[in-house]
């Protein structure tokens, strides 16, 4: 009988619900054990826990976005034209005292307009140019250039006439030989009521072109186009008046112009080209 129980009973590695061998106790213990068992400290976050990270995140991000678009809108709010209003250039503090920011803002317009910024040959400004892109008065514009008296000169034709006598001559050579190491040197021709508009357009070109002329003659200059600035304006914008007269000329005692003793007022003193170079930066 217990012989028959004896057969009975499984042996190692005859029932297939027994390891063959010891070995494979070992084996079948990793089997039965969880898949975290091994994994030491703390547990990795869940996707729930990085998920919500994330969306902390954003949010932050989100609000501080909209708060500095809202302040944005706000300032537009109170200060409309803040946006519109044209960048303008600003004196140093070691420039001369007429190269102030408005100053500068006109001047650097010229240059890009009349052809002395980005353009390998002499353009010129004529009445029509200037109105465009100075946009200011013809009283603003002198008084810009009003400054300029003890650095200028006013060069003098006669009526209809646009040849430089040798006062002008003698005056314009001295102005342009007193650079003191200025970039640009304007001139800026006119033309008095006397006449059409259109001739006295032609006039004050013509007169414009004598001195850039005699400049070439003179010095020989092989950057002198990129150097002068001319502006011809005619008749038809910001016409001299008669203080104008106390400016140095080509026709006052101290030059030895033909004609000194002219009178001068508004008509012979717009019969002229003033001329200077201009010491601000850009």
């Amino acid at each position: 009988m217990s012989q028959e129980n004896d057969d009975k009973k499984p042996t190692i590695g005859t029932d297939p619900t027994l390891p063959a061998t010891p070995d494979q106790f070992s084996a079948r213990a990793q089997l039965a054990e969880p898949r975290g068992a091994e994994t030491s400290g703390a547990e990795k976050p869940g996707p729930i826990v990085v998920g919500a990270a994330a969306f902390v995140l954003v949010l932050f991000a989100l609000s501080f976005w909209v708060r500095s678009s809202v302040h944005g809108a706000g300032e537009r709010i109170e200060h409309p034209q803040a946006d519109l209003q044209p960048k303008v250039a600003v004196a140093d503090n070691s420039e001369v005292a007429y190269c102030t920011p408005a100053f500068k803002t006109v001047l650097q317009r010229v240059l890009n307009s009349c052809g002395l910024v980005g353009t390998e040959s002499r353009r010129g400004c004529q009445p029509a140019d200037v109105k465009t892109f100075a946009s200011i008065s013809d009283d603003d514009f002198n008084a810009l250039f009003t400054p300029l008296k003890d650095r200028g000169a006013v060069i003098l034709f006669d009526e209809g006439k646009d040849d430089l006598d040798e006062g002008a001559k003698k005056l314009l050579e001295e102005k342009w030989e007193d650079r003191r190491g200025a970039r640009y040197f304007f001139v800026v021709a006119r033309a008095s009521k006397s006449g059409t508009a259109d001739a006295n357009r032609a006039l004050s070109h013509r007169r414009a072109n004598s001195v850039m002329l005699d400049l070439q003659n003179v010095f020989h200059d092989p950057d002198l186009d990129k150097q002068v600035g001319l502006l011809w304006l005619g008749n038809e914008f910001a016409q001299l008046s008669k203080d104008y007269c106390d400016w140095p000329s080509s026709r006052d005692a101290a030059h030895g112009g033909a004609k000194a003793t002219e009178k001068c007022s508004p008509e012979t003193v717009n019969r002229s080209a003033f001329v200077s170079w201009v010491d601000c930066r850009l």
